[in-house]
């Protein structure tokens, strides 16, 4: 091993010193057991879902109040320390990864929900709140929030909304954008902002598009005013089999071009419908090339109308099998292989990178078989679940960290789905934010002139560019960077981000 150089000694000290000096600022403003600097304590916030890459941050802040918010915020742009906001840590593109030189603001203390109201279909809640936990909070009224990731169960609403969070059923009620009327927090600063209204209109320009997705870049937010939607009638889910995944693409297409919008439209392949059922049991056909689950709610005659007209187009599109669920339970059941892709992949594979693009709903076809073929050009199998109404896909690469190459070899293909996504008229990312993870890909999509404007919006909140700093948006010099090795004909997919 070699020995360390004296500039990685230099480096080593004066991070030391950094650390002390922002450590101290901050003991005067929160509680001892609210901060963390020490390796062993720091260690559990080093990554968030993608543990691809990984960083210890100088010291993890854990405040209580919106008034210790504030006074960490603004210690750290007095002392120009970056700040990554974090949630629950279920992230996928490492979006909530630390910054070295930084301060993790871990949000995880704002768990209360505020204020229910049935009239106005509301909720209003802090941050922390636990996406599932407004939908049990809700349901002695008769109503629930919409928006429902397969995380739902510990994904935070503060996550949701830096990343636009989706679900099975966003197709039908919408993203967390469509469903969030105010948020509100502060500024690098430490000053107050308020996003939305409870209202149809706002006063001047309406921000709260802007930062709903941004990523924790332009403000760190503390509450949240959400729509609630009453509880449907019924609910019933249809599970169609496919023996070739073309049909099974061009059915979700004519299930929309039939003017029907679902309450969900899923799709999975072979490969992860054998992944789900080995789990949970749902009662899939594993002899299915692919599946779609496609499901409507509302009053009893609107669902058995609709669910009438599905299976219509569905056997019209070859659809070899047709399934209904019976009752809730049954649909519930259909509905678990689906919720629990992820954790069955990782029952099959040391690891996994889960990707997240969007196509034209029309393109869902072609992205698979493309896939099929980087299978074989990466060496690495790939099981594939779709939010296939609006063209989300989420292609989960298996592969292990501990073998030689394969990390990189998983890091290629992703980004060969992402940049195939566009060649294809999509986009990069759908609901699982740039983080750290696409910022190459971010290259391919946009020109140089359309990240410049981006930029512009982040000064115009945070002229210091201290909040989750080198992420989402790529620079000019990695972009310039990433095309040399496109040209070459080789790619780095993060050659500067720390690994495993």
């Amino acid at each position: 091993m070699n020995a360390p150089t004296v500039s990685d000694e230099q480096q080593r000290l004066k991070q030391a010193e950094r650390q002390a000096q922002v450590v101290a600022a901050l003991q005067a403003v929160l509680p001892a057991h609210a901060l963390l600097w020490t390796g062993e304590d720091t260690t559990p916030y080093e990554c968030d879902g993608l543990t691809a890459y990984r960083q210890r941050p100088l010291a993890v802040a854990l405040p209580e109040t919106e008034e210790q918010v504030q006074a960490v915020l603004q210690i750290c742009h007095r002392l120009r320390v970056p700040v990554v906001a974090r949630g629950a840590g279920t992230g996928l593109s490492g979006g909530a990864m630390p910054h070295r030189l930084g301060v993790t603001l871990s949000l995880a203390k704002f768990n209360k929900i505020l204020k229910l109201d049935a009239f106005s279909r509301t909720a209003v809640v802090q941050c922390g709140v636990r996406n599932l936990a407004i939908s049990e909070a809700a349901a002695p009224l008769g109503l629930y929030y919409a928006p429902d990731p397969s995380s739902q169960i510990a994904c935070t609403i503060g996550g949701n909304v830096a990343e636009n969070s989706g679900g099975v059923h966003c197709l039908k009620y919408g993203l967390t954008l469509h469903n969030v009327l105010k948020v509100k927090g502060f500024t690098i600063e430490g000053e107050p902002v308020e996003f939305g209204s409870e209202a149809l209109d706002v006063a001047g320009l309406d921000l709260l598009p802007i930062v709903v997705g941004s990523e924790g870049m332009l403000a760190v937010t503390t509450e949240v005013t959400v729509k609630l939607v009453p509880k449907p009638q019924l609910a019933r889910c249809i599970m169609a089999s496919f023996d070739d995944v073309r049909r099974a693409g061009d059915a979700v297409a004519a299930v929309i071009a039939a003017g029907i919008i679902p309450a969900g439209l899923e799709m999975m392949d072979k490969p992860m419908t054998a992944a789900v059922e080995d789990f949970v049991h749902a009662g899939y056909d594993l002899t299915a090339e692919a599946i779609l689950l496609c499901e409507s709610d509302g009053t009893p005659e609107e669902v058995e109308e609709e669910i009438g007209r599905m299976s219509e187009v569905l056997r019209a599109a070859g659809a070899t099998a047709i399934a209904v669920s019976r009752d809730e339970a049954e649909r519930l059941r259909f509905w678990s292989g689906r919720k629990n892709a992820f954790p069955a992949s990782g029952r099959i594979s040391p690891d996994y990178m889960c990707m997240d693009s969007t196509i034209p709903r029309k393109r869902l076809a072609d992205i698979l078989l493309a896939i099929q073929q980087m299978e074989k050009k990466y060496r690495l199998r790939c099981a594939n679940v779709f939010h296939a109404g609006d063209g989300n896909l989420h292609p989960l690469i298996l592969f292990d960290a501990n073998a030689p190459d394969e990390l990189h070899r998983a890091e290629l293909f992703g980004a060969d789905i992402l940049e195939t996504s566009v060649a294809m008229g999509g986009t990069v990312t759908g609901e699982h934010g740039v983080g750290v993870e696409k910022l190459n890909s971010m290259c391919v999509q946009f020109s140089a002139a359309e990240n410049e404007q981006m930029f512009g919006v982040k000064r115009a909140f945070d002229p210091q560019g201290l909040l989750n700093p080198g992420k989402v948006i790529p620079t000019l010099n990695r972009c310039a960077e990433y095309g040399k090795m496109l040209v070459r004909g080789g790619q780095i997919a993060h050659p500067d981000l720390p690994r495993f």
